[in-house]
């Protein structure tokens, strides 16, 4: 099995750590315990050449200080379609550098690539799809975080009722669909328009902390390209999910007014209480929308649990980001070796700390509580002795 994150960005892409170069994914992949990661913004010129320069190739996969990438991007697409404007973004493998090269050159024809790592077209899901199949059968694509509301598939601002009316002939060109952060896999189960896609998850990351919050654990040995492809259609061992609710978009709410609302309470009126203006619909409203089954059905397997920083912050109450949760959090990467063995299987009974010991194993069993993220803000963990005033602000 490997552990594995395709969706991430470079130094390269907005809003994103000038730290996000590959020689720090390498190292941040061993602190995390992933096996695989994807490289992000393959279509950003200098993104590609600092790549080109710095890695080894072999059979699709990419060698760099240790650890394996495969070539990944993401673009994203604004145009109209059935008198709506659409915004939805999409992930892309390749195969290798040589067919890299054919879709930058295609993109170019389109628009320009260098000003962003995930660079805005105005052409339909539909048209890339043509110019996929054209270029090379090995290229995948996911629709990226299916649910979230301004630049997605099912986005309750911009996006689609299903998916055939997204890429209509061209869909069998889909290889999976990214949950995103806001949703999980017995979310999706509940429409069955998607039964017969593969669910994958990824962190989207924009630093490097933040790189395997969600990733994807494929059953493949022999590490090559089409191997992963083919692990991804039909060997997904299980994904790493964070609680829904800890995504920026799970519940209904207006960020500008402090308005965070319980989708039940929006049914018949999605304007914000305070100032009137329209509530930004939730993952959790549009999934509820669109399912036509009360229970989900064939849930594939996935287990919840938070990043570590999250529950050393908890713990200790502090930011992610200070000394102290740094120190800590390197220490017990020394200790235990990587983020995943702490998360998912490290023996913890004899860790000095009991306290953080035992909101470790509840976070193993996606036990902590976590008031939901709404319009652009995350969710936040909570402690049980903060739940029952939290919950009383929902």
């Amino acid at each position: 099995m490997i552990f594995a994150d395709l969706h991430i960005h470079s130094k390269y892409s907005r809003a994103t750590s000038p730290d996000m170069n590959m020689k720090n994914l390498s190292h941040w992949a061993k602190i995390k315990g992933l096996g695989l990661m994807g490289t992000g913004d393959m279509t950003h010129p200098k993104w590609l050449q600092e790549i080109k320069s710095t890695v080894s190739e072999d059979s699709g996969i990419l060698h760099c200080n240790g650890t394996d990438f495969i070539l990944s991007g993401e673009i994203s697409l604004i145009y109209t379609a059935a008198g709506k404007v659409r915004k939805v973004h999409l992930v892309i493998l390749s195969p290798g550098f040589e067919v890299t090269d054919q879709i930058n050159s295609w993109l170019l024809k389109k628009g320009r690539i260098d000003y962003d790592g995930r660079p805005i077209f105005g052409f339909s899901c539909i048209e890339f799809m043509d110019a996929v199949a054209s270029i090379s059968k090995d290229i995948a694509v996911i629709p990226a975080h299916i649910w979230t509301p301004h630049f997605s598939l099912f986005g309750s601002n911009s996006g689609f009722d299903s998916i055939e009316e997204c890429f209509e002939d061209k869909i069998k060109y889909v290889t999976a669909l990214e949950t995103g952060l806001s949703s999980d896999p017995a979310m999706n189960r509940k429409i069955s328009m998607i039964d017969n896609y593969p669910l994958v998850s990824f962190s989207d990351s924009h630093s490097l902390w933040r790189i395997g919050r969600e990733c994807t654990v494929l059953g493949v040995e022999d590490l090559t390209y089409k191997n992963i492809i083919n692990a991804i259609k039909n060997k997904i061992r299980f994904t790493v999910e964070v609680d829904p609710s800890y995504g920026k978009y799970h519940f209904d709410g207006h960020r500008a007014c402090n308005i965070c609302i319980d989708p039940v309470n929006t049914i018949n009126n999605k304007m914000c209480p305070k100032c009137k203006k329209p509530l930004t619909i939730g993952v959790l409203h549009r999934v509820e929308e669109l399912a036509d089954r009360k229970q989900p059905k064939n849930v594939p397997d996935f287990k919840t649990m938070l990043p570590l920083q999250e529950i050393l912050s908890l713990v200790y109450s502090l930011g992610t980001g200070t000394k102290t949760i740094t120190s800590k959090y390197n220490g017990l990467i020394q200790k235990y070796g990587s983020e995943f063995n702490i998360l998912m299987q490290s023996d913890l009974s004899s860790m000095e700390d009991k306290k953080l010991a035992g909101v470790l194993m509840k976070n193993r069993f996606g036990k902590i509580f976590v008031e939901p993220g709404y319009d652009g803000v995350y969710g936040k963990p909570a402690m049980e002795s903060e739940q029952k005033t939290l919950r009383n602000l929902l």
